[in-house]
């Protein structure tokens, strides 16, 4: 009898500096202390405390490497955290810090677009996004149809939507603080 394997659980391989404390102690294990990090997950965009090496530099808005294998700068990643208990420095970097993940990641992104489907009979995923209404989804799902967006570019010139970017990060920024009950894109 074979059995199925259990999915591997997914974890990020990199993450963005929000803030650190070269003296900290975490929030997330007991009794951990040191170069602790607030950073977001390039993938998932997960809210994490991160362990830094002694004696590393860190910038904020620094992309750092996370993931199992060849750490340079990174002890262990200690925790996921939540909006509210981040601190007032790390929420004041998350808009530019987001703003940078869903530029370098523009692939993934308009992937998502090209692929949204409805949520609910009356909800498509599209109109979840800050900015797109019925009349932007209506024109996005039917050029999609025609020919898939390649770039933000593209879907801005054949839909007319204004800065892709911008509102795509807005609704992950709705994720992460908790605003939104439904996640399209953080991954909890």
């Amino acid at each position: 009898m074979n059995r199925a394997q259990p999915p591997a659980r997914k974890y990020e391989e990199y993450a963005y500096v929000l803030d650190f404390n070269s003296r900290g102690k975490s929030s997330t294990v007991r009794g951990r202390d040191g170069i602790i990090i607030t950073a977001i997950g390039e993938d998932r965009l997960t809210l994490l405390e991160v362990l830094g090496i002694p004696n590393s530099t860190f910038e904020i808005g620094e992309k750092i490497y996370i993931g199992k294998e060849g750490r340079t700068k990174v002890l262990s990643v200690l925790g996921k955290m939540e909006y509210s208990k981040i601190s007032s420095s790390a929420q004041s970097e998350l808009d530019l810090v987001v703003e940078t993940i869903v530029t370098a990641n523009e692939q993934k992104f308009v992937s998502y677009l090209n692929n949204a489907q409805p949520l609910t009979p009356r909800i498509h995923a599209l109109e979840l996004i800050p900015g797109i209404g019925k009349t932007y989804m209506k024109t996005m799902l039917e050029e999609r149809e025609k020919q898939k967006f390649e770039s933000y570019q593209d879907l801005q010139d054949r839909v007319g939507f204004k800065e892709p970017i911008k509102h795509i990060s807005e609704r992950i920024l709705d994720e992460i603080t908790g605003e939104s009950r439904m996640n399209l894109f953080v991954k909890r």
